[in-house]
């Protein structure tokens, strides 16, 4: 059995509200509080303030229909924002070359920034369409590969927490998902699949694959792809494309977990 610890100037109240978003991030699924607390060993009453000011700041959110709670918008921001720092763009620029190199289409690299996905490399091939996914660019999530294959990539409780109910799914000329049962099977098609395709709903007649990079726990850190004109890819071509985007994501989860892998070559 757990003792509680109580919550004392000793052991500052910052301490224990990182405590409590670790436990989420590592549990995945969101949680009662009362299931917190035990696990944390701290009392009921310290738990719930914390869980409110946590929610109060968007870095908890509060599934009343459930009573659990789970990790908010604000978090997944604040993950962003490190990955959008440099360790992440000089190990992913090289990977992205050489799939620049290895596809002949231009390939990004994409971040989660709440609902949206934001883009930090954009490696153009010669002669590649100009995307409107440059750098610093953000876009809603469900209408991207890149956001698909994150959000696919994510638990059940968590996707329900960043889209509770249809007014937070964007739709662009009548693409994308229009309410959370359309965005739950889209996204089991792409685990279905093994990565995730947007075709048109950006830019017309441009079609994109992509796979998510994951790190040690198995959270999706960012998403790899490749665009490409729709009329210059049969069926055979993607898949040789998807195959080299899948190995551009292996590749840099490998380095994420410190396990250098060797480019692949030929």
């Amino acid at each position: 059995m757990t003792r509680e610890r109580p919550v004392s100037s000793s052991v500052p109240a910052a301490g224990h509200a990182l405590d409590v978003l670790e436990l989420l991030a590592r549990r995945g699924e969101p949680l009662p509080a009362a299931t917190v607390a035990r696990e944390l060993g701290l009392p009921r009453s310290s738990t719930y303030h914390l869980l409110g000011v946590l929610r109060d700041r968007g870095y908890v959110s509060h599934l009343e229909g459930e009573r659990r709670y789970g990790l908010g918008v604000a978090a997944y921001e604040l993950g962003s924002a490190y990955q959008r720092q440099a360790p992440l763009q000089r190990i992913a620029r090289g990977a992205l070359d050489r799939l620049v190199d290895a596809t002949g289409h231009n390939a990004h690299l994409a971040v989660l920034h709440g609902r949206d996905v934001l883009y930090v490399i954009e490696q153009r091939a010669p002669q590649g369409p100009v995307l409107v996914s440059d750098v610093g660019v953000r876009l809603p999530a469900t209408l991207t590969a890149t956001g698909l294959a994150m959000l696919a990539a994510l638990p059940p409780g968590q996707v329900r927490a960043l889209f509770p109910h249809a007014d937070t799914l964007v739709q662009r000329d009548g693409h994308g998902p229009s309410t959370t049962t359309a965005l739950r099977s889209l996204l089991q098609s792409v685990r279905g699949r093994g990565y995730a395709v947007e075709d048109g709903h950006i830019t017309s007649g441009l079609r994109s694959v992509a796979q998510s990079v994951l790190d040690h726990s198995g959270h999706p850190v960012a998403a790899v792809a490749v665009t490409f004109r729709i009329e210059a890819v049969d069926e055979v071509e993607e898949a040789r494309l998807v195959s080299e985007v899948g190995a551009a994501a292996e590749d840099l989860s490998a380095r994420l977990r410190g396990q250098v892998r060797p480019p692949r070559r030929g």
